[in-house]
């Protein structure tokens, strides 16, 4: 049956579209339309900035006490967690991913809230020394008004990541979710309305991104843009914001090298590899899309990855037994398609999967098989450029210096693994990737203690940790003179 699902939440309210559209939001796994979504213009999305900046400005938000805000986002966290498996239910239906990854996301969410709500009211800033009687010191401000822009891979988890830390730092915020993934982000904002957070404070426009995405990077009023998606999406969004010189933040795409040694822990290479393109049907900006693997170990490698790759079950994500979903879109899907077709086109081997799955039930779902194509070229496109699917390049090497060069040879740089039992090896390896998230036999595992964000065209800024936090707040230096006296610079 399909339900609307509520409206816009502008300046503490639930309001219609001012055109009264609406857009459909569908389950992945069947095609099936499952909700309305109010289908936001950019009136509405120009009514939520000025509520965000009147209540930054003038409503008391700007001028709030860390202890308050850190209330608020506790009873946020805790309102999250009673409605978990409603949460996870959602994404699953909304984005497609099994069931076992929702609920982690969402417990994921709960501990970004809890985490900025204590670190807001931590110690911050600092006094230095200086060669005069000035009593010298650094002090972090809120940035103003905040306007997030987020993808649908992680519908809650990105949202969260950047509302947590907005907030806590005592900024307001416009969000624009995702079209495709609106729903546990209407939920979410449910959850802050029933925390109490004042009206303007954090306000949701859904909408197409040409129209509220393109208001909010462009808007004078908005102090800061936080985006995360495609790379040629981030360019854009920069553009717009070099006019009025917002701050931004932006993580953007990925093509992430997994470089395997000869005298890795086999079957725990094999594991990671796996977990490190497939996980999330591989719609994971940091994916470990690219498997660089050692001369030695390439043949027998590559045997056992194919035979545990055909053996991944692929269904709807609300099976218990699924381990890969549909990808996000019909439109999405075909994309993956067109580039497993281009593979073939340039002369990549395809070891295994490449098809659309339709058989037992998921006719009308976006199913695409995991698959591994073997490739000699650094070239090719499906080597260069972000599929964002369950598609996996592997390419051979020789020496370390060979895999270092291999790893850096595309214009991104968000992530990258290393798979060594040579403890130098590994350090030596990971200190020249050209990446800011890396792992040394491991992949994928990431924390809201630490920093998220890439080199390269994967984007600026870093979010998540102490570094998220003050992505949201500005640096204002303080100078105060302690002999209050004439300075005498000009003769009298």
């Amino acid at each position: 049956m399909t339900v609307k699902a509520n409206r816009l939440f502008i300046n503490g309210e639930w309001v219609d579209s001012s055109s009264g559209e609406t857009f459909e939001v569908r389950n992945p796994a069947n095609g099936e339309v499952i909700a309305l979504a109010a289908k936001g213009t950019r009136e509405d999305a120009q009514r939520a900035i000025k509520a965000a900046r009147f209540a930054f400005d003038e409503g008391g938000w700007g001028d709030s006490k860390a202890r308050d805000r850190a209330e608020l986002l506790w009873k946020v966290a805790d309102l999250i967690e009673a409605r978990a498996e409603e949460f996870a239910q959602t994404d699953t239906r909304n984005n497609g991913k099994p069931l076992r990854e929702s609920r982690y996301d969402v417990s994921d969410a709960v501990n970004q809230f809890r985490y900025y709500a204590g670190l807001c009211t931590k110690p911050q800033g600092q006094t230095y020394d200086v060669p005069d009687d000035i009593s010298a010191m650094v002090v972090r401000e809120p940035i103003g008004v905040v306007g997030a822009i987020t993808c649908w891979n992680y519908p809650l988890v990105m949202n969260a990541q950047k509302i947590a830390p907005a907030l806590a730092a005592g900024n307001t915020l416009v969000l624009k979710p995702a079209d495709l993934t609106p729903l546990s982000t209407i939920m979410l904002f449910e959850c802050l309305e029933q925390a109490g957070f004042p009206p303007g404070v954090a306000n949701l426009v859904t909408g197409p991104g040409s129209v509220v995405g393109d208001e909010i990077s462009r808007n004078e009023l908005v102090d800061k843009v936080a985006f995360t998606g495609g790379t040629e999406t981030g360019i854009t969004i920069m553009k717009n914001a070099a006019d009025t010189v917002k701050k931004l933040s932006l993580e953007l795409g990925g093509k992430s090298p997994n470089i395997v040694f000869a005298d890795a822990d086999f079957e725990t290479a094999v594991d990671y590899a796996l977990f490190a393109i497939f996980a999330n049907q591989g719609e994971v900006c940091s994916a470990g899309s690219r498997l660089l693997l050692q001369e030695e170990i390439y043949e027998p490698f590559l045997a056992r990855l194919v035979e545990r790759a055909q053996k991944i079950v692929v269904g709807d994500g609300a099976d218990p037994e699924t381990e890969m979903g549909p990808l996000i879109s019909k439109e999405h899907m075909e994309r993956v398609l067109a580039y497993i077709q281009l593979g073939r086109d340039e002369g990549a081997q395809l070891l295994c999967g490449g098809n659309r799955l339709t058989d037992r039930g998921r006719g009308n779902g976006y199913f695409v098989e995991p698959t591994i194509f073997a490739v000699d070229r650094q070239d090719l496109r499906i080597v260069q450029e972000e599929i964002f699917g369950p598609v996996l390049v592997v390419q051979k090497f020789t020496t370390e210096q060979e895999a270092i060069r291999l790893a850096n040879s595309t214009r991104y740089g968000l992530a990258g693994g290393v798979f060594t039992n040579d403890g130098a090896k590994a350090q030596r390896v990971i200190r020249k990737l050209r990446a800011g998230i890396t792992w040394i036999n491991t992949y994928h595992p990431t924390f809201n203690e630490a920093p998220w964000g890439g080199y390269k065209m994967s984007g600026i800024g870093r979010e998540l940790g102490t570094y998220g936090y003050e992505a949201y707040t500005e640096v204002k230096q303080i100078n105060v003179n302690l002999q209050v006296q004439p300075i005498g610079w000009f003769r009298e």
